[in-house]
C-alpha cells in the first residue's frame, strides 16, 4: 500500500523532480509529508519554498533552479554560449540578464551573476526552451553573440570572438541577424570588422 510519502514522491516525479512549497500544499500533502521527506535525504531545498527529489535526472539543473529562482531573468552571456554549444568555456555561475529597474532575487545556489541590461536590450531575442519540462528563458545565439561584445570588458573579448566565429562558421548565423542585435546592443562598430573578417 503506498504511503503519503510514495504518493509525494510521485508528485515530484511527475513535475519533473522540481515542486514549490506552495504545489505539495495545493496537491493535498501536509508539510510534515515534506520534511519527512526532506529528513530522509529523498528531496533537497534547493531554494527559499523550492524542493528537488535527489534522484531526479536532470540534463540542467542549474539552469532549471535559477529559471524558477529568478523568473524575471534571461540566461545571457556565457551561460547562453554553453547552452547553444558555441564555447569552450564552463561557466562557473550562471550568467543571468535582468532590467534595470526591479530588484535582483538573491540566489544562494547555484551561484548566479547577474547583468542589468537596458529595458530594449534585455526583451530583444528571448527564447523559451523546455529543459527537463520546465520552461527556461535563453537568448538566441545571434543576441548573446551580440551581448558577449557588449561585455567583452567582463567575459573577455577572445570568448566574444571564438562565439562569433562558431556561431557564423559552424551554427550558421545569420550576420545580419547578429548586427541587428549589434545595433541594438550599440556594439554594431565594435562587431562589424570581426564579421568582415570571417565572411
Amino acid at each position: 500500500m503506498k504511503t503519503k510519502k510514495d504518493e509525494l514522491t510521485q508528485a515530484f516525479k511527475r513535475n519533473k523532480g522540481i515542486l514549490r512549497f506552495s504545489q505539495v500544499l495545493e496537491a493535498g500533502f501536509h508539510r510534515e509529508q515534506l520534511k519527512s521527506l526532506l529528513e530522509s535525504g529523498k528531496i533537497e531545498k534547493i531554494g527559499h519554498g523550492l524542493y528537488r527529489l535527489k534522484d531526479a535526472a536532470l540534463s540542467n539543473p542549474d539552469l532549471v533552479t535559477v529559471a524558477l529562482k529568478a523568473p524575471n531573468g534571461v540566461i545571457c552571456l556565457i551561460s547562453a554560449l554553453f547552452y547553444h554549444t558555441a564555447t569552450d568555456e564552463i561557466p562557473h555561475k550562471v550568467d543571468v540578464a535582468i532590467p534595470r529597474r526591479p530588484w535582483a532575487n538573491k540566489i544562494d545556489y547555484p551561484p548566479v551573476q547577474y547583468f542589468r541590461f537596458s529595458d530594449r536590450a534585455w526583451k530583444a531575442g528571448v527564447e523559451t526552451h523546455t529543459i527537463d519540462g520546465h520552461c527556461v528563458k535563453i537568448y538566441s545565439l545571434a543576441k548573446t553573440i551580440a551581448d558577449c561584445f557588449k561585455y567583452r570588458n567582463k567575459i573577455g573579448l577572445n570568448v566574444a570572438r571564438d562565439a562569433l566565429k562558431t556561431a557564423v562558421t559552424e551554427k550558421k548565423v545569420k550576420p545580419t541577424e547578429i548586427m541587428r542585435y549589434a545595433e541594438i546592443c550599440r556594439v554594431d562598430k565594435v562587431i562589424r570588422p570581426y564579421l568582415e573578417a570571417l565572411l
